[in-house]
């Protein structure tokens, strides 16, 4: 059982069962008043907070979620979301006429469509390795996704943790195998941090997004991305704006292009400091520790209730915080809506690549009762 004390510190309704953090997360009350508080403080004068403290308050920010991701600060920015980060990559990557970029085809949808599209423009090709399943190990996965290899890849992209199949993907072996091999490497990180230890440093990606929103309690529209010093250079802002040729140049053009975009709401990104802190103040490895044990320790019950095979073991190697069944029942398209509308349970219900998977994620808030709820409801709608 968690802390209930913790639970008192989600804004979650209570009369719902809330099975959904991975989707957009979920902040407790003293990250989002300290953003409320930012708001407050940049319109007690304008423009003295943006001229004056704007600067310093992100260079501040930018360095705690730097020690939080063992990495330089300035290799890293903030961006709205991971989406983001992808496009800015995606786009400014000098790809030739059929260059390849290797992915697998368990990658989260908009990422995907950045990736076509661009590819589409450059004449390149976006390959999308298929995995089977189940997958017997972390090697075996590996060995499958090598298989789309060839000589014209030039970059790998994969998930630090799937979306709609929440597996925890082996990205040190393969960034370690990308490297040997001269190919760069693009994480997508948008589950990861806050989840899972992210040690920049060591995992040696040459681009990393992730989100500050999901797992790690940040406010909605705080993500980043992380970019080797030597491919910097080479990415050109999505919009252009005071930083392109600025008049007042720092020493990084990666940061003077991509920080400073004109006039937004910036208060997200300037909480995440009390979104590492709320963590630290929570002892969260033991929280995240809780949650994973509840999140493993119920897999079983879910794929045998739902005729599932697992699509992994459900072992730290790829289960973390979330954990996919896929459906094999009827309708699983109206599932979701039954579960919310007459259980009052929030759980996602995806298709991906024609299959459907019902996802649950375990966060602080929740407890064994939730898992038990979803169970009676599953049970109750699959027997019929």
């Amino acid at each position: 059982m968690l802390n209930n004390n913790l639970k008192s510190q989600f804004l979650l309704r209570k009369d719902i069962t809330y099975l959904n953090f991975g989707a957009f997360g979920a902040c407790p009350r003293p990250v989002l008043e300290r953003c409320h508080q930012i708001q407050e403080e940049v319109e007690e004068d304008p423009t003295h907070f943006v001229l004056e403290k704007l600067p310093r308050y992100l260079k501040e920010s930018r360095i705690a979620l730097s020690y939080f991701l063992t990495c330089d600060p300035d290799d890293v920015v903030y961006v709205t979301n991971p989406s983001y980060g992808v496009n800015i990559v995606a786009k400014s990557l000098h790809l030739n006429e059929g260059d390849e970029v290797l992915t697998t085809d368990l990658e989260y949808g908009a990422c995907d469509r950045t990736w076509e599209y661009y590819c589409r423009q450059k004449k390149a090709v976006y390959v999308r390795q298929k995995i089977r399943f189940p997958i017997e190990s972390r090697e075996d996965f590996i060995s499958q996704f090598l298989e789309g290899i060839t000589p014209r890849t030039k970059l790998i992209f994969i998930s630090h943790i799937t979306s709609s199949t929440g597996l925890r993907l082996p990205v040190h072996e393969i960034c370690r195998i990308a490297k040997e091999k001269g190919l760069s490497t693009f994480i997508d990180g948008a589950h990861a941090p806050g989840q899972i230890e992210v040690n920049l440093a060591n995992l040696d990606a040459d681009f990393y997004t992730g989100a500050c929103h999901k797992w790690m309690l940040a406010p909605k529209g705080s993500s980043f991305l992380y970019v080797k010093k030597e491919f910097q250079n080479l990415l050109d802002p999505l919009l252009i704006s005071w930083g392109y040729n600025s008049d007042n140049p720092s020493h990084s053009r990666f940061l003077d292009y991509h920080q400073l975009q004109g006039t937004k709401d910036y208060s997200a990104f300037l909480s995440v400091p009390a979104a590492i802190n709320f963590m630290k103040e929570n002892n969260w490895d033991n929280v995240r520790a809780a949650c994973k044990t509840i999140t493993q320790n119920n897999a079983a019950r879910f794929c045998k209730l739902l005729g599932a095979t697992p699509l992994c073991p459900v072992t730290d190697d790829f289960i973390a915080q979330l954990y996919s069944i896929n459906l094999n029942i009827d309708a699983p398209e109206k599932l979701h809506d039954t579960l919310y509308r007459k259980y009052n349970i929030q759980v996602p219900v995806m298709p991906h690549n024609n299959k459907w998977y019902l996802r649950y994620s375990i966060n602080a808030f929740n407890s064994n009762i939730d898992l038990d709820k979803l169970y009676d409801a599953l049970e109750e709608i699959v027997t019929k």
